[in-house]
């Protein structure tokens, strides 16, 4: 894993740009953005997907596999993502000829000079609050930039080049790399102490979303609700603070939650006035993601009615609650959930709209160090909220292997040993999720990993187990 150099030179201009990890949801969107600029763009990656297959049909050069002669002679950018290793063999060569070399944050930086930056940061809820703004706007008759990190349902993408100055961002935190937008517009949906392999201590990390909310030359607006936050908004300096959420002193407060069959309506108060609205997606902290969204549009000059409104229009992100398919009337899901606060986000929603059935969860543990230190809390989650949860092993992403971490960390943490098994062969936990489920129920996979690959596995596993019948004793 590399850290963002703070330092680094952003160039005022750029002819080509090659981008190291080109298939993220992120580095995809900012490269089609490099695109829509009039770029040259080439980019790398270790598997082709969809977004790498959509960039080379959009003219960009893409290789499968890094390697350094994927690094171009006339590249004079070279754009990586904290993910990347340091001895990746593109790294090292774009370093050896001297080259810029800029996190994808500071790519974002190079987009969006001179606009208006409305930056969305938290540990949870950043993807869906920055596709609820922008779709939103979009529905109000803007056209704002933006760049988020997954696939906003409804608009079919997960950037936009727009021609309005208003330039929306998903701002990460876990790396420090929020800081260096030059942010009009702050949200931060709420803070927890989940990357501290990177800031150290809890004070550290605190003072970053400090620096990030004070540095705002417009607005911040923070969670009422969130422990951390709440802690932290009265050490602001900004003369323009807002908060939303359920407190009964939030600016922008939102009550009267409740579910209704595969959506949530609420009620959203602000000064004297209120409107009433629903969200076609599920759960009670998709409410409050609303709330938070209304205040960004509000501090942009709409009216509290059309803000409401327009939220009407976001259809939620890829891999949040994101259905996959329904066999012999099993529904199966997917949803990047990968921390314990955006797990019970996750079951909680789903458990609105199961109704009388059950849910079976397929946990991927995400870093080793995450599975470490939060099983226990992980197991009370899964254990509280699912009727069956089968765990894989861990995806340890850009950590290497702790000896004796895997996913039983998590299972041998739950009290009631009949509600877990963890499964490492996927195929294995595939069909033990079959056979857990009947008619009504919902499997959900839960994970940032590339736990989403087991679905095609869920689905066929499901199919067969229809030809054998349902099982009854499960």
């Amino acid at each position: 894993m590399i850290s963002p150099d703070a330092n680094a030179q952003i160039p005022d201009t750029i002819s080509k740009a090659h981008f190291i990890g080109i298939g993220g949801s992120g580095m995809s969107g900012i490269a089609r953005m490099f695109l829509g600029h009039g770029l040259r763009v080439s980019g790398s990656d270790r598997s082709g997907n969809a977004a790498t297959e959509q960039l080379a049909e959009q003219g960009a050069d893409i290789k499968i596999g890094h390697a350094a002669e994927n690094l171009a002679d006339d590249v004079d950018t070279v754009v990586v993502t904290s993910a990347l290793w340091p001895d990746n063999p593109e790294l090292v060569l774009a370093k050896e000829r001297g080259l810029n070399i800029l996190h994808r944050s500071q790519a974002l930086v190079w987009l969006s000079r001179g606009a208006r930056v409305i930056s969305v940061a938290g540990a949870h809820g950043k993807t869906t609050s920055t596709g609820m703004i922008a779709s939103a706007l979009l529905e109000l008759g803007a056209d704002p930039s933006f760049v988020n990190g997954g696939v906003i349902q409804s608009l079919g993408t997960n950037e936009h080049l727009g021609k309005d100055r208003e330039f929306l961002v998903e701002a990460d935190e876990s790396d420090g790399s929020f800081l260096f937008y030059d942010t009009a517009i702050a949200l931060i949906t709420n803070i927890d102490n989940d990357h501290l392999d990177h800031y150290g201590t809890a004070e550290a990390f605190d003072a970053a979303f400090r620096a990030f909310a004070d540095r705002a030359s417009e607005a911040v607006i923070i969670s009422a609700d969130d422990p951390q936050a709440v802690e932290l908004t009265p050490t602001l300096t900004h003369r323009r603070v807002t908060t939303f959420g359920e407190a009964a002193n939030a600016d922008v407060r939102v009550s009267g939650i409740e579910p209704t069959g595969t959506g949530v309506r609420f009620t959203v108060s602000a000064g004297e006035e209120s409107a009433s609205g629903e969200l076609s997606v599920p759960g009670h902290h998709n409410a409050l993601n609303a709330a938070g969204a209304v205040a960004v549009l509000l501090e942009l000059g709409y009216s509290l009615a059309a803000s409401v409104s327009a939220l009407r229009a976001f259809g939620g992100t890829k891999r949040r609650f994101d259905l996959q398919g329904v066999i012999a009337g099993i529904s199966v899901y997917d949803d990047y959930a990968h921390h314990p606060a955006e797990v019970e986000a996750a079951l909680s929603a789903a458990r609105t709209v199961v109704g009388e059935g059950r849910l079976i969860a397929v946990h991927q543990p995400h870093l080793y160090s995450r599975t470490q230190a939060m099983s226990d809390v992980f197991a009370e989650v899964y254990e509280r909220l699912a009727d069956h949860t089968i765990v894989l092993d861990v995806d340890g992403a850009r950590e290497d292997p702790v000896p004796g971490v895997t996913g039983e960390y998590v299972t041998r943490e739950f009290k009631n040993p009949d509600l877990v098994e963890y499964q490492p062969e996927w195929p294995n936990a595939a069909a033990a999720a079959a056979a857990w489920a009947k008619p009504g129920d919902f499997i959900i996979t839960l994970g940032c990993g590339n736990v989403y690959r087991i679905v095609p596995q869920l689905l066929e596993a499901l199919e067969e187990a229809t030809k054998t019948g349902p099982n009854e004793d499960a």
